[in-house]
């Protein structure tokens, strides 16, 4: 049972040779709560355990949503999810890069930008992040009440 233990924290840590994000460990700019609730949800432990950044475009192709938390119970969606793992695993620039590029999953732009957002220096969200208010396309949010459309450039606002 310690080994079990063992491993399922080891999970949860940030790899070895990150580079500190504001000068703190980078899964630290999620809230500590939220955290918790997301090593803890069932998303996190059946799809971004030994997750790497290479698996980690199947895994945003599957998205259907933004958000945070949702519903009574503040369930972590899969998008925030993705987004500790990528905070955890500190894919390299390129990649992330290329998940902005990418026209044909809005999902997966949008997951690239918030990432850019959180870690990217103010030269790189102008540089990448830019562009992205030329894209209009609809997009779902989950939120504590449900779920609702909102227009790509809008994301805009919550990135600043």
């Amino acid at each position: 049972m310690e080994i079990h233990l063992y491993q399922i924290k080891m999970a949860n840590r940030t790899v070895t040779d990150a580079k500190t994000v504001r000068g703190t460990n980078p899964q630290y700019l999620v809230e500590k709560i939220t955290r918790t609730r997301i090593y803890e949800c069932k998303y996190w432990k059946e799809h971004c355990f030994a997750l790497t950044a290479e698996l980690m475009v199947d895994k945003a192709m599957e998205l259907k949503a933004v958000g945070g938390t949702f519903g009574g119970n503040v369930k972590p969606t899969p998008f925030i999810c993705l987004v500790l793992k990528m905070l955890q695993i500190q894919p390299e620039k390129d990649i992330v890069v290329e998940f902005i590029r990418n026209e044909d999953y809005k999902y997966v732009r949008a997951l690239g930008a918030f990432y850019m957002r959180l870690v990217g220096t103010s030269l790189d969200c102008y540089k990448y992040l830019e562009p992205l208010y030329n894209d209009y396309r609809k997009m779902r949010k989950k939120d504590k009440v449900g779920g609702k459309l909102t227009y790509t450039r809008h994301r805009g606002f919550f990135l600043r």
